[in-house]
């Protein structure tokens, strides 16, 4: 699908010491992003459970990002690696439920990584743009009438 005037919602989980430290220092940049990316901050993404992801596609975010810290270098030891297994297991989730697993994606940023984390949530819109608005917002509109 490819609506010129569609806006995609993206909700991008950071761990407070690397990707939300990255997050904070593209707004010191004054580095931009679209609008309709909200970040939320978590103590480790290792700490997020599966629901977190499949919840928020159930509630209408066309994608998921997740951000944690580089591979070696997770303050919590092995967080991120869970994390990882974590996105790997709901991808396929969303894949058996007919969703495109595109729509989900785990990256690994530096606190220094600002160029980086904004990189990544464009090339994550531009995905979700491709792929259109999430299909659960349809049947929700269709349910309604």
């Amino acid at each position: 699908m490819t609506d010129n005037n569609f806006e995609p919602k993206i909700l991008v989980f950071c761990c407070h010491y690397c990707a939300y430290a990255s997050a904070d220092l593209a707004g010191s940049m004054r580095l931009q992003y679209p609008a309709g990316v909200r970040i939320i901050r978590t103590p480790c993404t290792g700490r997020l459970e599966t629901e977190y992801y499949m919840k928020a596609i159930e509630n209408g975010a066309d994608g998921v990002l997740i951000a944690g810290c580089l591979e070696g270098g997770c303050h919590f030891i092995d967080g991120n690696l869970f994390a990882k297994r974590r996105a790997n297991a709901v991808r396929d989730m969303l894949e058996e439920c007919g969703i495109e697993k595109e729509r989900l994606r785990m990256v690994n940023v530096s606190a220094a990584g600002a160029v980086n984390l904004v990189q990544f949530i464009f090339e994550m819109v531009d995905t979700v743009k491709q792929l259109g608005p999430n299909p659960i917002k349809a049947l929700a509109v269709g349910s309604k009438q």
